[in-house]
């Protein structure tokens, strides 16, 4: 056994003449699985009546034939033209209310009754045809999940929701403040999807009422999920093969935790907003958060380009090297599979310039399709070594998909400040320390973790003030910031001093807060005297049982703190108020882990993880983002990748360099 590798294979956009060279090819760069069928309903389903599998019956046979596993997608991704045809509901209707017509791919409403019994129909039949093809290991229901729809369907389908939610409109006005604007509903009829129609001006996160919008992101996201469990029940009455569907990291519209009990493992799709050194630990972050979406089990990486992208204004080309940098940092963190988007270079529309493992003239002396061989030789030396290995993370992320959409919908303090912004600035202080951090749910269990760490916590809900108290009262550290402790499940203010329910652990009441532009600049004086600036929101903190750890230099509130620690218990609670720049936030979280033991220092732009296979074998992955040489510290072991062993000392990473160590002991 080893790690699948391979990806998204289209043959049937090519002649069959071509899937000769394409399986030679295959074999040539080690590619041993194939994502196959992900938009062929139009192929398999031409009409409304009639099947027709032929051509992914040769699709599937072929791959068995040469000895590849096949992930089959149920083909649901795209609708086929006679759909929207006979059924034009079926189309969404966008946030400025346009009925769309048929184009596109992300463009079926989740609320269609006709769409869900049509697209778990065909799931069905592919399941019921390939169920017992032992060539087929996985399936792929649907493909990246995303949109809204705010027709006259998810109309209805949205009150239904809001009955099971709220059960009574008395519970419904009080959880959407609706005394507010004269908004008080006294008819289920009467409410609206939150829109430009209706409560929205300037776009989408712009609502005069944050608890109509904010649940309309929990319906669509639940929405679009009936869809996808639809189709799995379909697959599920004829096999018991696990079933997935592809995420997409960091993404807004769907509330991940919410889905991932429903899939069999995770899988995603990575693809960066950019490619210099500093994108590294955003996709660290988008893994961790990946792989704790399942209480740290493996997850595949299901897509990423072998070069380039094409969907965006410019596409920069992967340099020498970062294909195979960025693979084995997915691997670091957890992933059990790599495969890319796509095999072969899609010959005509959005797609034909995307990267692929192989072009359009099919060569094998590219330096893409070298360097995928070259990766595919990797991965086959290491064999099983890596699969179902875990991450032993003593630092847990909270993320909370709930907390993004109320942060960035709500008016004030400051349309400035993202939430991925602030949590990746907290993630990059630890990342860049080589600490193993797991990204969970506020839901998680945290009775295993010495710190946790929850930047912008703008929501609190449960028992998670509690939780969180109970952390630091055994000894652990709680770090939180700025617009933390500000709102309840339904995105109403606690009545309480800032913030609210996280105050007796921070030991600190916020009385006001100054929001200011980029370019407004307040340095904080950090307790060795450190010089840091700060920018965007400054609270002003007053420490109830804290004590300053940094203080603003400037403005009528100079000299107060910016930055507390409260002793709670056997541990503490950080509070930091202010937006700080990336070099305070590195100097806190640097406080925080020395207390729980120094992290060991690593170069700029070298990451470490380490995972702990189910033999209790440790591995220690060693990635150079850097495009020159850099020397780093290591513990003796064996290199899974080179074959010789390692004393203890220091090894040179050659430029976007890899190491796998199986450590002694």
């Amino acid at each position: 056994m080893k790690l699948p590798y391979g990806g998204d294979y289209n043959p049937e956009q090519w002649p069959e003449a071509v899937w000769d060279d394409d399986h030679r090819l295959f074999d040539a760069a080690r590619i041993d699985t194939l994502t196959v069928g992900v938009f062929s309903w139009a192929l398999t389903q031409p009409s409304l009546e009639a099947y027709d599998f032929s051509t992914l019956d040769r699709i599937v046979g072929r791959a068995a034939a040469e000895g590849r596993r096949v992930c089959l997608a149920t083909g649901t991704g795209a609708m086929p033209p006679w759909l929207v045809r006979e059924f034009p509901e079926v189309t969404r209707v966008d946030f400025e209310g346009r009925e769309k017509r048929y184009g596109g791919r992300h463009n079926h409403c989740p609320s269609s009754p006709v769409f869900r019994r049509l697209s778990a129909r065909l799931a069905g039949r592919i399941a019921e045809r390939y169920a017992d093809d032992p060539a087929v290991i996985a399936w792929h229901v649907n493909n990246e999940y995303g949109g809204s729809c705010y027709c006259e369907l998810c109309a209805v389908a949205f009150r239904e929701w809001l009955r099971k939610r709220y059960d009574d409109l008395e519970s419904l006005n009080a959880a959407w403040n609706t005394t507010f604007w004269s908004h008080t509903f006294t008819a289920w009829e009467q409410i609206e999807p939150p829109s430009a129609l209706t409560e929205h001006w300037k776009g989408p996160d712009f609502t005069a009422f944050q608890g109509i919008t904010l649940d309309y992101h929990r319906f669509m996201s639940d929405a679009l999920l009936s869809g996808y469990l639809a189709e799995k029940e379909a697959i599920g009455r004829f096999s018991a093969k696990p079933v997935t569907t592809n995420f997409m990291g960091l993404f807004r519209p769907i509330d991940y935790h919410r889905w991932a009990e429903h899939l069999d493992f995770v899988s995603w799709d990575n693809y960066p907003p950019g490619d210099d050194p500093a994108t590294a630990a955003r996709m660290a972050l988008a893994h961790d958060l990946m792989r704790g979406l399942k209480g740290g089990e493996p997850f595949w990486l299901m897509e990423q380009t072998p070069s380039t992208t094409a969907c965006r204004d410019v596409n920069p080309l992967k340099r020498p090297g970062v294909m195979r940098l960025w693979s084995w940092q997915a691997v670091a963190h957890g992933a059990d599979a790599v495969l890319f988007f796509q095999m072969r270079a899609s010959r005509g529309a959005c797609e034909k310039y995307h990267g692929a493992v192989i072009g359009h003239a099919g060569r094998d002396d590219t330096r893409v399709f070298r360097e995928v061989a070259a990766l595919g030789a990797e991965l086959e030396r290491l064999g099983d070594a890596t699969l179902g290995a875990r991450t032993p993370a003593r630092v847990a992320l909270l993320f909370d998909w709930d907390t993004w959409w109320a942060l960035e919908i709500s008016d004030g303090p400051s349309r400035l400040v993202k939430y991925l912004d602030v949590v990746l600035a907290y993630y990059r202080a630890l990342w860049r320390t080589g600490t193993d951090v797991d990204v969970v749910a506020v839901t998680a269990d945290l009775s295993g973790y010495d710190v946790v760490v929850a930047p912008a916590l703008h929501m609190v809900k449960g028992d998670l003030a509690g939780r969180l108290e109970q952390v630091a009262a055994r000894g652990g550290t709680v770090v939180t910031t700025f617009l933390s402790g500000r709102v309840d499940v339904d995105d109403n203010a606690f009545l309480m001093d800032v913030p609210g329910p996280l105050g007796p652990l921070m030991g600190v009441r916020v009385d006001e807060w100054d929001s200011r532009e980029r370019e407004v600049v307040n340095p904080v004086r950090l307790a060795d005297g450190t010089l840091v600036d700060s920018s965007l929101l400054f609270e002003l903190v007053i420490p109830t049982t804290a004590e300053p750890v940094g203080r603003y230099e400037n403005d009528f509130y100079a000299g107060t703190p910016a930055v507390t620690r409260n002793a709670f218990g056997e541990g503490y609670g950080w509070y930091v108020g202010a937006g700080l720049e990336q070099a305070g936030v590195d100097w806190v979280m640097r406080q925080v882990l020395d207390r729980h033991g120094p992290a060991l220092p690593y170069p700029e732009h070298v990451e470490a993880t380490l995972r702990v296979a189910p033999d209790g074998s440790r591995l220690r992955f060693l990635l150079n983002h850097n495009p020159e040489p850099v020397e780093v510290a290591v513990q003796a072991g064996l290199d899974l990748l080179g074959g010789q062993e390692l004393r203890q000392g220091h090894v040179l990473l050659e430029p976007y360099g890899v190491r796998v160590i199986r450590l002694r002991g």
